[in-house]
Protein backbone atom coordinates (compact mmCIF):
# COMPACT_ATOMS: atom_id res chain seq x y z
CA UNK A 1 0.00 0.00 0.00
CA UNK A 2 2.84 2.66 0.75
CA UNK A 3 4.41 2.46 -2.51
CA UNK A 4 1.04 2.31 -4.42
CA UNK A 5 -0.95 4.67 -2.44
CA UNK A 6 0.99 6.70 -0.18
CA UNK A 7 4.23 7.40 -1.23
CA UNK A 8 3.11 8.70 -4.89
CA UNK A 9 1.25 11.39 -2.30
CA UNK A 10 3.64 12.45 -0.23
CA UNK A 11 6.80 12.21 -3.15
CA UNK A 12 4.58 15.14 -4.95
CA UNK A 13 5.57 17.58 -2.35
CA UNK A 14 8.79 19.28 -1.02
CA UNK A 15 11.42 16.11 0.51
CA UNK A 16 11.83 18.12 4.16
CA UNK A 17 8.31 19.25 4.70
CA UNK A 18 7.24 15.46 3.88
CA UNK A 19 9.76 14.49 6.23
CA UNK A 20 8.44 16.98 9.41
CA UNK A 21 4.98 16.09 8.21
CA UNK A 22 5.41 12.26 8.60
CA UNK A 23 7.39 12.23 11.72
CA UNK A 24 4.26 14.98 13.31
CA UNK A 25 1.74 11.81 12.25
CA UNK A 26 3.65 9.25 13.77
CA UNK A 27 4.41 11.51 16.71
CA UNK A 28 0.50 12.49 17.16
CA UNK A 29 -0.35 8.95 16.35
CA UNK A 30 1.25 7.50 18.91
CA UNK A 31 -0.22 9.23 21.58
CA UNK A 32 -4.04 7.02 20.49
CA UNK A 33 -3.48 3.96 23.00
CA UNK A 34 -3.46 1.57 20.78
CA UNK A 35 -1.73 2.57 18.14
CA UNK A 36 1.60 1.70 19.57
CA UNK A 37 0.70 -2.17 20.17
CA UNK A 38 -0.70 -2.00 16.42
CA UNK A 39 2.42 -0.58 14.94
CA UNK A 40 4.58 -3.18 16.92
CA UNK A 41 2.31 -6.10 15.74
CA UNK A 42 2.32 -5.29 11.97
CA UNK A 43 6.15 -4.08 11.70
CA UNK A 44 8.30 -5.99 14.13
CA UNK A 45 9.64 -9.38 13.99
CA UNK A 46 11.09 -11.19 16.56
CA UNK A 47 13.54 -14.27 15.99
CA UNK A 48 16.51 -15.48 18.62
CA UNK A 49 18.56 -16.28 15.17
CA UNK A 50 18.10 -12.33 14.95
CA UNK A 51 19.79 -11.42 18.29
CA UNK A 52 23.17 -10.48 18.25
CA UNK A 53 25.86 -9.14 20.48
CA UNK A 54 28.39 -6.44 19.25
CA UNK A 55 30.86 -4.17 20.67
CA UNK A 56 29.63 -5.95 24.13
CA UNK A 57 25.57 -4.88 23.31
CA UNK A 58 22.89 -7.01 22.68
CA UNK A 59 20.54 -6.03 19.39
CA UNK A 60 17.14 -7.51 19.45
CA UNK A 61 17.77 -7.51 15.65
CA UNK A 62 20.88 -6.44 13.23
CA UNK A 63 18.65 -3.33 11.11
CA UNK A 64 18.90 -0.13 12.32
CA UNK A 65 17.84 3.47 11.41
CA UNK A 66 21.20 5.51 10.44
CA UNK A 67 21.74 8.93 11.74
CA UNK A 68 19.71 11.52 9.91
CA UNK A 69 16.15 11.06 9.95
CA UNK A 70 15.75 11.65 13.54
CA UNK A 71 18.49 13.85 14.30
CA UNK A 72 16.93 15.59 17.57
CA UNK A 73 15.91 12.34 19.50
CA UNK A 74 12.85 13.51 19.27
CA UNK A 75 11.35 10.17 17.82
CA UNK A 76 13.00 6.68 19.20
CA UNK A 77 9.70 5.73 20.93
CA UNK A 78 8.07 5.52 17.75
CA UNK A 79 10.00 4.32 15.47
CA UNK A 80 11.28 1.50 18.21
CA UNK A 81 7.41 0.38 17.21
CA UNK A 82 8.36 -0.12 13.55
CA UNK A 83 10.60 -3.20 13.68
CA UNK A 84 14.28 -1.79 14.42
CA UNK A 85 17.01 -3.09 16.48
CA UNK A 86 18.57 0.35 17.05
CA UNK A 87 18.30 3.67 16.11
CA UNK A 88 20.91 6.10 15.51
CA UNK A 89 19.92 9.78 16.81
CA UNK A 90 21.93 12.84 14.71
CA UNK A 91 24.58 14.10 13.62
CA UNK A 92 24.55 16.03 16.84
CA UNK A 93 26.51 19.39 17.13
CA UNK A 94 27.61 20.79 20.16
CA UNK A 95 25.41 24.17 19.76
CA UNK A 96 22.31 24.60 17.72
CA UNK A 97 22.62 25.05 14.05
CA UNK A 98 19.98 25.81 11.15
CA UNK A 99 21.93 23.77 8.58
CA UNK A 100 22.57 25.26 5.15
CA UNK A 101 19.75 27.02 3.19
CA UNK A 102 16.90 25.43 2.12
CA UNK A 103 15.83 23.49 -0.28
CA UNK A 104 18.39 21.13 0.68
CA UNK A 105 16.90 17.88 0.56
CA UNK A 106 16.03 16.45 -2.60
CA UNK A 107 14.72 13.40 -4.79
CA UNK A 108 16.60 11.44 -7.44
CA UNK A 109 13.00 9.06 -8.13
CA UNK A 110 14.64 7.18 -11.49
CA UNK A 111 17.78 6.68 -9.27
CA UNK A 112 15.68 5.67 -6.08
CA UNK A 113 18.14 7.93 -4.63
CA UNK A 114 18.55 11.39 -2.32
CA UNK A 115 20.49 14.58 -2.40
CA UNK A 116 20.84 16.02 0.66
CA UNK A 117 22.70 18.81 2.11
CA UNK A 118 21.65 19.89 5.38
CA UNK A 119 24.58 20.80 6.92
CA UNK A 120 24.05 19.45 10.69
CA UNK A 121 20.70 21.16 11.17
CA UNK A 122 19.94 20.08 14.75
CA UNK A 123 18.97 21.52 18.48
CA UNK A 124 22.32 20.72 20.11
CA UNK A 125 23.67 18.25 22.27
CA UNK A 126 22.56 19.11 25.25
CA UNK A 127 18.06 19.18 23.71
CA UNK A 128 18.95 15.21 22.31
CA UNK A 129 20.53 14.36 25.68
CA UNK A 130 17.09 16.02 27.40
CA UNK A 131 15.06 14.14 24.82
CA UNK A 132 16.57 11.31 25.47
CA UNK A 133 15.84 11.13 29.08
CA UNK A 134 12.71 11.24 28.74
CA UNK A 135 12.05 8.52 26.22
CA UNK A 136 10.26 4.83 26.97
CA UNK A 137 11.36 2.12 24.79
CA UNK A 138 14.41 0.47 25.87
CA UNK A 139 15.49 0.20 22.31
CA UNK A 140 19.67 0.65 21.82
CA UNK A 141 20.79 3.81 20.50
CA UNK A 142 23.46 5.68 19.35
CA UNK A 143 24.60 8.93 19.01
CA UNK A 144 26.03 10.42 16.20
CA UNK A 145 28.40 13.36 16.63
CA UNK A 146 29.61 16.16 15.00
CA UNK A 147 31.11 19.55 14.87
CA UNK A 148 29.48 23.12 14.35
CA UNK A 149 30.17 24.49 10.81
CA UNK A 150 32.00 28.01 12.75
CA UNK A 151 34.51 25.44 14.54
CA UNK A 152 37.85 25.28 12.87
CA UNK A 153 39.46 21.82 12.47
CA UNK A 154 41.98 22.47 14.26
CA UNK A 155 39.79 23.20 17.54
CA UNK A 156 37.37 20.32 16.48
CA UNK A 157 37.98 17.76 19.03
CA UNK A 158 36.23 20.43 21.60
CA UNK A 159 33.08 19.81 19.69
CA UNK A 160 33.56 16.23 19.79
CA UNK A 161 34.64 16.52 23.61
CA UNK A 162 31.08 18.11 24.26
CA UNK A 163 29.36 15.60 22.30
CA UNK A 164 30.55 13.00 23.87
CA UNK A 165 30.16 14.68 27.74
CA UNK A 166 26.37 15.54 27.03
CA UNK A 167 25.58 12.35 25.58
CA UNK A 168 27.53 9.85 27.64
CA UNK A 169 24.98 8.86 29.77
CA UNK A 170 21.80 8.28 27.27
CA UNK A 171 23.12 6.96 24.58
CA UNK A 172 24.54 3.21 23.67
CA UNK A 173 27.22 4.02 21.59
CA UNK A 174 28.63 6.91 19.84
CA UNK A 175 29.65 7.30 15.81
CA UNK A 176 32.51 9.78 15.07
CA UNK A 177 31.46 11.93 11.64
CA UNK A 178 33.81 13.16 10.10
CA UNK A 179 32.75 11.94 6.65
CA UNK A 180 29.41 14.00 5.78
CA UNK A 181 29.96 16.72 2.68
CA UNK A 182 27.75 18.99 3.98
CA UNK A 183 30.01 21.00 6.29
CA UNK A 184 33.19 22.76 4.53
CA UNK A 185 36.52 21.18 5.58
CA UNK A 186 35.06 18.25 7.92
CA UNK A 187 36.29 15.16 5.04
CA UNK A 188 40.01 16.89 6.23
CA UNK A 189 39.50 15.07 9.52
CA UNK A 190 39.42 11.58 7.59
CA UNK A 191 43.44 12.35 7.29
CA UNK A 192 45.11 9.68 9.22
CA UNK A 193 47.08 12.07 11.61
CA UNK A 194 44.17 14.31 12.41
CA UNK A 195 41.94 11.04 12.40
CA UNK A 196 44.02 9.38 14.66
CA UNK A 197 44.51 11.86 17.38
CA UNK A 198 40.84 12.92 17.42
CA UNK A 199 40.04 9.04 18.23
CA UNK A 200 42.67 8.56 20.73
CA UNK A 201 41.49 11.78 22.92
CA UNK A 202 37.99 10.33 22.65
CA UNK A 203 38.96 7.12 24.04
CA UNK A 204 41.05 8.53 26.44
CA UNK A 205 37.95 10.19 27.83
CA UNK A 206 35.98 7.25 27.34
CA UNK A 207 38.55 4.79 29.25
CA UNK A 208 38.03 7.34 32.31
CA UNK A 209 34.31 6.07 32.60
CA UNK A 210 33.30 2.78 34.59
CA UNK A 211 31.55 1.27 31.68
CA UNK A 212 33.15 2.90 28.49
CA UNK A 213 30.98 3.17 25.34
CA UNK A 214 31.92 1.90 21.86
CA UNK A 215 33.22 4.49 19.27
CA UNK A 216 32.76 3.55 15.80
CA UNK A 217 33.92 5.79 13.28
CA UNK A 218 31.74 6.62 10.34
CA UNK A 219 33.38 6.76 6.90
CA UNK A 220 32.75 8.21 3.42
CA UNK A 221 32.41 5.80 0.37
CA UNK A 222 34.95 8.15 -1.69
CA UNK A 223 38.23 6.87 0.04
CA UNK A 224 41.17 4.97 -1.90
CA UNK A 225 42.22 1.84 -1.45
CA UNK A 226 44.96 3.59 0.30
CA UNK A 227 43.00 5.67 2.93
CA UNK A 228 40.93 2.26 3.81
CA UNK A 229 44.22 0.63 4.69
CA UNK A 230 44.61 3.96 6.86
CA UNK A 231 41.51 3.87 8.42
CA UNK A 232 42.14 -0.03 9.32
CA UNK A 233 45.49 1.12 10.84
CA UNK A 234 43.84 3.85 12.75
CA UNK A 235 41.23 1.69 14.36
CA UNK A 236 43.34 -0.81 15.73
CA UNK A 237 45.99 1.82 17.18
CA UNK A 238 43.25 3.76 18.66
CA UNK A 239 41.00 0.88 20.13
CA UNK A 240 37.80 1.90 18.88
CA UNK A 241 34.88 -0.66 18.67
CA UNK A 242 34.69 -0.42 14.37
CA UNK A 243 33.41 1.26 11.67
CA UNK A 244 30.22 2.12 10.22
CA UNK A 245 30.70 1.94 6.02
CA UNK A 246 29.20 4.00 4.76
CA UNK A 247 28.43 7.72 4.75
CA UNK A 248 26.67 9.44 1.48
CA UNK A 249 29.04 10.24 -1.62
CA UNK A 250 30.31 12.75 -3.34
CA UNK A 251 30.09 10.96 -6.76
CA UNK A 252 27.36 11.31 -8.99
CA UNK A 253 28.14 8.22 -11.62
CA UNK A 254 26.14 6.45 -13.63
CA UNK A 255 22.83 8.16 -12.71
CA UNK A 256 19.69 7.73 -14.73
CA UNK A 257 18.36 11.19 -13.66
CA UNK A 258 19.12 13.58 -16.85
CA UNK A 259 22.59 15.29 -16.28
CA UNK A 260 20.98 18.78 -16.48
CA UNK A 261 18.58 17.83 -13.24
CA UNK A 262 21.41 16.46 -10.69
CA UNK A 263 23.04 19.86 -11.85
CA UNK A 264 20.47 21.85 -11.19
CA UNK A 265 20.24 20.51 -7.43
CA UNK A 266 24.09 20.81 -7.13
CA UNK A 267 25.81 20.02 -3.92
CA UNK A 268 25.44 17.23 -1.33
CA UNK A 269 25.63 14.05 -0.77
CA UNK A 270 24.47 11.03 -2.71
CA UNK A 271 22.34 8.64 -0.54
CA UNK A 272 19.87 5.29 -2.16
CA UNK A 273 20.36 2.82 -4.66
CA UNK A 274 23.44 4.05 -6.56
CA UNK A 275 25.44 3.66 -3.78
CA UNK A 276 24.52 0.25 -3.00
CA UNK A 277 27.31 -1.63 -5.09
CA UNK A 278 29.98 0.66 -3.64
CA UNK A 279 29.55 0.68 0.01
CA UNK A 280 29.17 -2.87 -0.57
CA UNK A 281 32.73 -2.79 -1.75
CA UNK A 282 33.93 -0.91 0.84
CA UNK A 283 32.80 -3.12 3.44
CA UNK A 284 33.71 -6.55 1.72
CA UNK A 285 37.81 -4.52 1.56
CA UNK A 286 37.74 -3.09 5.17
CA UNK A 287 36.59 -7.17 6.09
CA UNK A 288 38.71 -8.86 4.08
CA UNK A 289 42.12 -6.58 4.68
CA UNK A 290 41.71 -6.25 8.50
CA UNK A 291 40.91 -10.12 8.41
CA UNK A 292 37.35 -8.56 10.39
CA UNK A 293 39.27 -7.82 12.93
CA UNK A 294 36.52 -5.14 14.01
CA UNK A 295 32.80 -5.08 13.52
CA UNK A 296 31.50 -3.18 10.41
CA UNK A 297 28.18 -1.91 10.25
CA UNK A 298 27.01 -1.72 6.66
CA UNK A 299 25.07 1.01 5.57
CA UNK A 300 24.34 2.60 2.01
CA UNK A 301 21.74 1.59 -1.25
CA UNK A 302 19.83 -1.05 1.32
CA UNK A 303 16.67 -0.77 -0.45
CA UNK A 304 16.06 -5.07 -0.36
CA UNK A 305 15.93 -7.90 2.04
CA UNK A 306 18.42 -8.91 -0.49
CA UNK A 307 20.68 -5.69 -0.22
CA UNK A 308 21.03 -6.14 3.01
CA UNK A 309 22.02 -9.76 2.83
CA UNK A 310 24.70 -8.46 0.34
CA UNK A 311 26.41 -6.35 3.19
CA UNK A 312 26.16 -9.42 5.91
CA UNK A 313 27.86 -11.85 2.99
CA UNK A 314 30.10 -9.27 2.58
CA UNK A 315 30.91 -8.96 6.19
CA UNK A 316 28.82 -6.72 7.63
CA UNK A 317 27.91 -7.15 11.28
CA UNK A 318 24.57 -5.08 11.39
CA UNK A 319 23.06 -3.00 8.95
CA UNK A 320 21.28 0.37 8.74
CA UNK A 321 19.07 1.75 6.45
CA UNK A 322 17.31 5.29 5.94
CA UNK A 323 16.85 6.30 1.90
CA UNK A 324 15.20 2.51 1.50
CA UNK A 325 12.93 3.59 4.32
CA UNK A 326 11.86 6.50 2.44
CA UNK A 327 11.35 4.63 -1.06
CA UNK A 328 10.09 1.25 0.12
CA UNK A 329 8.16 2.24 3.59
CA UNK A 330 7.83 1.12 6.93
CA UNK A 331 7.70 -2.29 6.85
CA UNK A 332 11.54 -2.70 5.24
CA UNK A 333 13.05 -3.74 8.43
CA UNK A 334 10.78 -6.54 9.01
CA UNK A 335 11.69 -8.11 5.40
CA UNK A 336 15.05 -7.79 6.26
CA UNK A 337 14.89 -9.09 9.46
CA UNK A 338 13.00 -12.01 8.21
CA UNK A 339 15.67 -12.79 4.98
CA UNK A 340 17.74 -12.77 7.58
CA UNK A 341 16.29 -15.10 10.15
CA UNK A 342 15.88 -17.39 7.13
CA UNK A 343 19.52 -17.68 5.89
Amino acid sequence: MYKLLISPILFLFDAERVHYFVCEVLHLAFKIPFIPSILRSVYTYEHPGLVQEIAGLRFRNPVGLAAGFDKNAEMVDELEALGFGFIEIGTVTPRPQPGNEKPRLFRLKSDRALINRMGFNNKGAAVAAHKLKQRKSKILVGGNIGKNKDTPNEQALSDYLICFRELFDVVDYFVVNVSSPNTPGLRDLQEKGPLTSLLRELQLKNKEKLQPKPIFLKIAPDLTDSQLDDIIDIVKVTGIAGVIATNTTISRANLKTPQQEVDKIGAGGLSGAPLTHRSTEVIRYLCDRSENAFPVIGVGGISSAQDALDKRRAGASLVQIYSGFIYEGPGLAKRICKAIAGN
